[in-house]
């Protein structure tokens, strides 16, 4: 395929993804190929899959048979987690003329540019290469990967078979494209990976020393981590975020269960107690901290006891909002073995549950930020007049659009005026 094509990127799933396909894409233009404009029919289509849920497979899928009427002549190529565990069925939809696996992705611009029509999908029980990413399509925040990979083997997830084995980039090297940032005009930076806690495994380096690193790059105002799991979310991290000048008062924390059979299950590494120390801990040092958790329900052997077990569990913590997700079965996972399906109707039920208890335990969070002072980052986005921007403690606030202000941090005091969100 000659250089000088056009190409556009669809990609599903979570912001790991997006900073793997803004970086092909920026490799993709040193080849010689140009970003499709948006009434342009692009030579190449590729679509950056996830397979986290059977939803996720199907609105893959869905993509695919979308982005093949839409553009009946062009070059389709399919990647991503989807990809890796289910080639053999992609290959079988009409008009996919390329399938790459989830870390071959990498690849695509020299095959492209030497014309190479085979598939790749590696063997990602073999130790396979960290390929540097961070996103750059937001004029405010950028996210930067720093780790790839988990091997952790939960029994109800398919990312270690779909991404591989734990590995991740060197401190110099992440603290290189975190200085690539600022010197472009970034001032967020969201640290991305699959599990981030883990980082160190291919260096011998360690979580903590890489967020002191970065704590030191000038030019950003703003560092925070997209998801940590409670057993890697060290006692000496939490103390770091606290008195640290760049890292902000933001934690996203894996629970799924808040039921310790339930864990067991699921082969957590942690129990409710870690967990709830993690929580109160950081909140004894950052009372204004935001918390978000995730929460999987449905989990196979969640009777209804262990369901009302995690419910009162996560009502009692002082976490400011949940992710909730209802467990999909994935192929080839040890969770099929675990007896005592959940029906639909009660996955729904559960979630509903959650949802409603999320809705509480934000609005608790905001109405207790009234009157309080923070630095704003200012997006870019323009909706109904208004622009919104969040807070170190990211709550989401919102003012008159003024685009003088875009890519600006600014104090505000919070009022039910200002806030993104009806309370």
């Amino acid at each position: 395929m000659t250089a000088n094509k056009t190409f556009q990127f669809y990609t599903l799933g979570c912001k790991l993804n997006f900073a793997e396909s803004s970086s092909i894409g920026k490799i993709l233009t040193q080849y010689g190929f140009r970003k499709a404009e948006h009434y342009e029919k692009p030579d190449v289509c590729v679509i950056n899959t996830c397979t986290v849920t059977d939803s996720a497979d199907k609105k893959c899928r869905q993509t695919i048979h979308k982005i093949r009427r839409q553009y009946p002549d062009t070059y389709l190529v399919v990647t991503g987690c989807y990809a890796q565990l289910s080639a053999d069925s992609i290959t079988q939809i009409p008009g996919v003329d390329k399938v790459l696996g989830a870390n071959d992705k990498f690849i695509l611009p020299e095959h492209l540019q030497a014309n190479i029509e085979e598939n790749v999908v590696s063997d990602t029980r073999k130790m396979t290469p960290f390929y540097r990413s961070c996103s750059a399509e937001d004029r405010t925040r950028h996210f930067l990967k720093v780790q790839d990979g988990c091997d952790y083997f939960c029994t109800y997830c398919a990312i270690p078979y779909a991404r591989g084995r734990s590995r991740n980039g060197s401190i110099i090297d992440l603290v290189k494209q975190a200085q690539e940032v600022a010197k472009n005009g970034g001032k967020e930076i969201i640290l991305t990976g699959v599990n981030i806690g883990d980082f160190g495994k291919s260096t011998g380096e360690t979580c903590l020393q890489l967020l002191h690193a970065l704590d030191q790059v000038e030019g950003i105002e703003r560092f925070r981590i997209s998801s940590i799991e409670p057993n890697l979310l060290l006692d000496e991290i939490i103390d770091f975020v606290a008195s640290s000048k760049r890292f902000a008062p933001h934690f996203h924390i894996p629970l799924q269960a808040g039921s310790d059979e339930v864990l067991r299950l699921m082969h957590r590494r942690y129990d409710t107690a870690l967990f709830a120390h993690k929580v109160h801990l950081i909140k004894e040092k950052m009372p204004h901290a935001f918390i978000g958790v995730d929460v999987i329900v449905g989990m196979r052997g969640e009777r209804d006891e262990l369901f009302e077990q995690s419910y009162q569990f996560i009502k009692s913590l002082p976490v400011s909002e949940l992710h909730v997700f209802s467990y999909s079965e994935r192929a080839g996972t040890a969770a099929l073995r675990i007896p005592h399906k959940v029906p639909p109707t009660v996955k729904k039920e559960r979630s509903h549950r959650l949802l409603a208890l999320s809705q509480q335990k934000k609005q608790a969070f905001y109405q207790s930020q009234i009157g309080c002072s923070y630095q704003v980052l200012w997006e870019a986005t323009r909706k109904n007049g208004y622009m919104s921007g969040f807070t170190e403690n990211y709550i989401k606030v919102k003012q008159p659009y003024q685009s003088q202000l875009v890519n600006t941090i600014s104090p505000i005091t919070i009022s039910q005026e200002v806030l993104d969100y009806e309370i």
